[in-house]
């Protein structure tokens, strides 16, 4: 089954915007991308898209995963909808920086998703992201315990977010060395 979003989406995205839109922004050349952002879990998938020019990230839905067969036919589906070109992964490391049980859980997932799919894929840190995600929930009086799918779909679109800003920041920086 697949939630999809509304109201809570749309403040979300709202709060999003708010953060993506404190870092410096290269409106010199711009370029386009299509990338989707996942919040792998035992249960659940938290899916993520941006816009074209990379600004902000969304949530677009919550895959409530029951095989390995069924989880890849849905995100192929939403790939295709939004000619996705990268993937861009949670990947949970320890706090101490290390890659545990969840973290190879996920590589594996990931390894056997893009050898179907044939897409690039970049692992991004996710730490804390549901817990961000949870208070950005409770902050707009939202359930976070009433919501776990919700959480997820935020939790990618602020995995997403920072890949986005630092894909940015990294262009800023780019252009500006080059002469």
């Amino acid at each position: 089954m697949v939630e999809s979003e509304g109201r809570e989406d749309q403040i979300i995205a709202q709060n999003l915007q708010n953060l993506s839109s404190q870092s410096p922004i290269n409106t010199k050349a711009t370029s386009y991308v299509s990338a989707l952002g996942l919040d792998v879990g035992h249960k659940r998938v938290g899916i993520a898209g941006c816009d074209r020019t990379g600004l902000i990230a969304s949530g677009i839905t919550t895959l409530h995963r029951t095989s390995f067969e069924r989880d890849v036919e849905q995100i192929k589906q939403i790939i295709q909808e939004r000619d996705v070109e990268v993937l861009v992964v949670g990947l949970p490391y320890s706090m101490d920086g290390s890659l545990g049980f969840q973290a190879r859980h996920v590589q594996k997932f990931t390894k056997r998703l893009t050898a179907i799919l044939q897409l690039p894929v970049e692992y991004v840190d996710e730490r804390l992201t549901s817990y961000q995600a949870e208070q950005m929930m409770i902050a707009q009086k939202i359930s976070p315990s009433r919501n776990k799918g919700l959480i997820d779909r935020f939790a990618a679109a602020l995995i997403l977010q920072q890949w986005l800003d630092i894909r940015r920041q990294k262009q800023k920086s780019d252009s500006e060395t080059t002469p």
